[in-house]
């Protein structure tokens, strides 16, 4: 199957009352085309990154009332799991959707990782760029425009706080034409991994 993008449809899923309802619909709708994309890049994201990157998509298994506010799939060097290291991600709010470098709390040697990115963030500055997104919580929609966001408050914060998060990369909203067009997209989510992959290798001490 070729990835032909996202439609309206895709991001109205999360608007269906009812957990089973909506879940249906994210398996039905989303995952398939989480796993187009991922023929299409996974091969370039091996090669990027020096690792072998396995794809995960989310179960939302541990939900029993509460339907996902969205859903994603994660590239990861960890077949089993990729929560516990650093990992990307391609996913969907009802409003947008993201691509992300992510660092989130169960992520055991944060810290490490924290320090590491303090101690490069002149070339980390200087590197991303500036429609680049941060945010400190995976769960929640927001996120912050690089150039407004304090780095090393932000890093600092993911060094000392037990809960800490980083997600980095881009947003993009619903009716960007972008995400209609598969071949363009893929480009996008390309670039922007290629764009993360310095910074993926830090934190994976390379």
């Amino acid at each position: 199957m070729t990835f032909e993008g996202f439609v309206k449809q895709d991001f109205e899923t999360f608007y269906i009352d009812g957990l089973e309802e909506r879940m249906e619909a994210i398996q039905t709708r989303i995952q398939p085309k989480f796993k187009e994309i991922s023929e299409a890049i996974i091969d370039h994201l091996s090669d990027i990154t020096n690792y072998d990157m396995h794809l995960h998509i989310a179960k939302h298994a541990r939900r029993t009332v509460n339907p996902p506010q969205d859903t994603w799939s994660a590239y990861c060097h960890n077949k089993r799991g990729y929560k516990k290291h650093p990992h990307f991600q391609i996913g969907l709010f009802d409003d947008h959707l993201f691509i992300w470098l992510a660092y989130i709390y169960e992520l055991p040697n944060k810290q490490a990782i924290a320090k590491t990115f303090l101690d490069n963030i002149d070339d980390i500055e200087r590197n991303i760029p500036n429609d680049f997104v941060v945010s400190l919580d995976h769960t929640k929609k927001d996120a912050a425009p690089i150039a407004e966001v304090d780095l090393t408050k932000a890093l600092e914060r993911l060094e000392n706080v037990k809960k800490a998060e980083f997600l980095i990369g881009r947003h993009i909203k619903v009716d960007d034409p972008i995400l209609t067009d598969g071949d363009a997209l893929i480009s996008k989510i390309k670039e922007t991994f290629e764009t993360l992959t310095p910074l993926y290798k830090l934190s994976m001490n390379d």
